[in-house]
């Protein structure tokens, strides 16, 4: 279904042609110098590895994968693969061997970008010999070809190539929070209908800056970040490591910020382990010193000169949300998947209601099933799951519209809520259903709280396991007064919530897990989100000696 929207390459030869002097995307070198690149120097380099791509005559509509962390390479990589009449295929920078070669063969990748990389040495074995390997500036140490060399040794590709709207553009796969990741295929029109609805309606254009960080694997970076500054022209600043994240952000001062729950709770820890809680909230109530408070968090922060903050992957604690509102930033929640390229509902400013992820964005059709289940249609839905009929035929409804997997609710002015998972909603003992969701959002009000996981299937009530925030994790070990306060709040805790909720949802006791949930360990997703599964089955033989200590706080 062709929508008549501008298609990517069509803006890219718009800003090629009418501003090729602008500045486009500031790329940060290790050393503390920056490569600056102006949409003519960008789409030239694009324009050099296209043809070289081209040079290796390739199958038609080949598949070239691009594995690494943000970075300007990364975004010339895509035009390029595209200018080539080839389909894109990203990578997470920090998957295993085993899901880099399940990916790569899955999809039939020809050739593969490396760019930067933490532990490319235990992915580099999931690479299939046949793949032929191209290097980034700034990539790990390896014997490829080189960006550098390459786009030197080649003239730009002549004339403006054209890409059917419906033709596949990329292979999106998902993070695999159950199973094999599934590879979501994008058309051109897909990705187009998205990005200009997008900008549409958060009214951003060329003077707006914004720090790429979060993964460009993921269609929440992509649409947003990528193909956002594609269409509206905006500045992209890169961020360098997690350890110059605070001065990649000065840098950058971006108007448009977004991010996800787990590093929009990181932020809050990190101030409220400069200044508590009860200081900061008792500052804030003082008239004359309020501003004064409020714009240094944010500029400490980096965050000062953000018009527009957005949060999405995951739903955000009431909490959260109000505390950053407090300081004068309003966290826009969205809620969109891979197979819709993070296009289907979104807060408006002004229009905000607390534990709702907002309007069905233009375009969109919303729907609740009798089952509850959230049911999605719009032209960014996706042509399917590559190679899969079978579970393409299971994502659709008989009418077309995408079964996204998720319970919800729809309020009077058109607000979408999410109040579960389906296939997360667990029963206990007594015959009563659990929807998790509801119980983490409460326990994520904590402070000292990272990350949890409510469970408790065929039990009599549910319990919770949770991670407590990387800077309370060592100490507790050596300070008993410290593990004792800790514990008390967390009892008070599990009181609090009780009260809120019905009795077969009353939690029975709080694991505290010594044991990190990372990436790398598969306990999160590349998105940091939790995968249930895993956690579920790491400690299922424990959960009945739990049950049989009666403890209301139980540390792993």
């Amino acid at each position: 279904m062709s929508t008549n929207a501008k298609l990517p390459l069509d803006m890219l030869y718009q800003w090629e042609n009418n501003h090729k002097d602008r500045l486009y995307m500031t790329q940060p070198m290790g050393d503390g110098t920056v490569d600056e690149f102006t949409w003519g120097r960008a789409v030239d380099e694009a324009r050099r590895m296209a043809a070289y791509l081209k040079s290796l005559d390739l199958p038609e509509k080949s598949r070239i994968g691009i594995i690494s962390k943000n970075c300007a390479h990364w975004i010339m990589t895509d035009w390029a693969i595209w200018l080539a009449g080839h389909i894109s295929v990203p990578l997470y920078p920090m998957l295993n061997a085993d899901t880099v070669n399940y990916v790569l063969n899955h999809a039939g990748c020809e050739v593969l970008f490396v760019g930067k990389l933490d532990d490319w040495p235990s992915m580099k074995p999931g690479v299939p010999e046949s793949v032929r390997c191209i290097s980034y500036p700034l990539s790990p140490p390896n014997n490829y070809e080189t960006w550098n060399t390459i786009v030197a040794g080649n003239e730009p590709l002549q004339g403006n190539p054209v890409r059917d709207a419906e033709e596949l553009a990329t292979i999106v796969y998902t993070s695999g929070s159950t199973g094999r990741p599934k590879g979501v295929m994008l058309s051109f029109d897909n990705m187009a209908f998205a990005a200009e609805g997008g900008i549409k309606t958060l009214n951003v254009g060329p003077d707006e800056r914004m720090l790429s960080y979060l993964p460009m694997a993921h269609v929440f970076e992509r649409t947003f970040v990528e193909l956002g500054s594609l269409y509206a022209g905006f500045q992209l600043f890169f961020a360098e490591s997690l350890d110059t994240f605070v001065q990649d952000l000065q840098r950058a001062r971006p108007t448009l910020f977004l991010s996800v729950p787990r590093l929009w709770v990181k932020f809050q820890h990190g101030v409220l382990q400069k200044v508590p809680k009860h200081k900061l909230d008792r500052l804030l109530k003082i008239p004359l010193v309020n501003k004064l408070i409020k714009k240094k968090v944010l500029k400490n922060l980096g965050l000062d000169q953000v018009k527009l903050a957005g949060s999405g992957s995951a739903p955000l604690s009431h909490d959260v949300l109000d505390w950053y509102r407090n300081l004068g930033l309003e966290l826009l929640e969205g809620y969109g998947m891979s197979e819709n390229f993070a296009y289907s509902h979104m807060n408006k400013p002004g229009r905000t209601r607390t534990g709702y992820v907002g309007e069905a964005l233009p375009g969109v059709e919303t729907r609740i099933s009798e089952q509850g289940e959230v049911q999605v249609k719009s032209p960014a839905t996706m042509m399917g799951y590559y190679k899969d009929d079978e579970k393409t035929a299971e994502a659709f409804t008989e009418d077309g519209f995408l079964r996204t997997g998720d319970k919800g609710e729809i309020d009077q002015m058109g607000r979408l809520k999410l109040t579960g998972r389906l296939k997360e909603i667990f029963k206990t003992s007594k015959g009563k259903y659990i929807a998790p969701a509801k119980l983490e959002n409460l326990l994520m009000a904590h402070d000292s709280i990272e990350v949890c996981c409510v469970s408790g299937a065929n039990q009599t009530q549910p319990f919770a396991m949770v991670m407590l925030n990387e800077e309370l994790r060592p100490l507790v070990q050596d300070d008993a007064a410290l593990k004792k306060e800790i514990e008390d709040s967390l009892k008070q805790l599990i009181q609090d919530i009780n009260k809120q909720v019905d009795p077969h949802e009353q939690l029975a006791f709080i694991i505290v897990m010594q044991d990190e949930w990372t990436i790398e360990n598969s306990f999160l997703t590349p998105t940091l989100k939790l995968k249930r599964n895993v956690v579920e089955d790491t400690y299922q033989q424990k959960v009945d000696a739990w049950y049989g200590q009666k403890k209301p706080v139980i540390w792993q």
